[in-house]
């Protein structure tokens, strides 16, 4: 299973559609948040694609603030992160993982790319799309669950 992750693209409608372009092949696009107006024009225009959004502390559509969801047979915790206490938020994230049964948390709002496992859980941002901090470039994730179950998790950095 390939799956392309996105976070914090505030209105850039531009940064995500050429994003799913020229990740078509997934089978599964991401969005954790801060994007409602342009995900939803780009799940339109690629109508065909299935494609899961989270809310963002800056998006007010009816979408859910977490989900817990099977993917490639792994459980996975989705979530904007802005609900975690960000000098804990790796201890509080992992352990809410753990609570609903998930081998990953994927998760945004702070901006920043992260890749790291915390008490058997990997924790996976994306990091964000259109504004970047912490003197990252822009980013987006992939992540690919093989037949066995492993997860390879990458940043992808946007140089379009």
């Amino acid at each position: 299973m390939d799956i392309t992750v996105v976070s914090d693209t505030h209105g850039d409608f531009e940064t995500l559609y050429e994003i799913v372009r020229r990740n078509e092949s997934s089978d599964l696009f991401i969005h954790l948040g801060d994007g409602e107006h342009e995900f939803y024009d780009v799940q339109s225009a690629f109508f065909s694609k299935a494609f899961i959004f989270i809310k963002g502390n800056n998006d007010w559509g009816d979408y859910p603030q977490n989900l817990v969801t099977e993917l490639g047979g792994k459980k996975f915790y989705l979530c904007h992160g802005h609900r975690f206490d960000r000098s804990r938020l790796k201890e509080f994230l992992s352990a809410t993982a753990v609570t609903n049964g998930c081998d990953t948390a994927l998760f945004g709002h702070t901006h920043v790319p992260l890749n790291e496992t915390v008490n058997g859980v990997l924790l996976f941002n994306p990091g964000s799309a259109s504004l970047p901090r912490g003197g990252n470039p822009p980013t987006y994730g992939k992540i690919s669950i093989d037949a066995n179950g492993n997860i390879n998790a990458r940043h992808m950095i946007i140089d379009f």
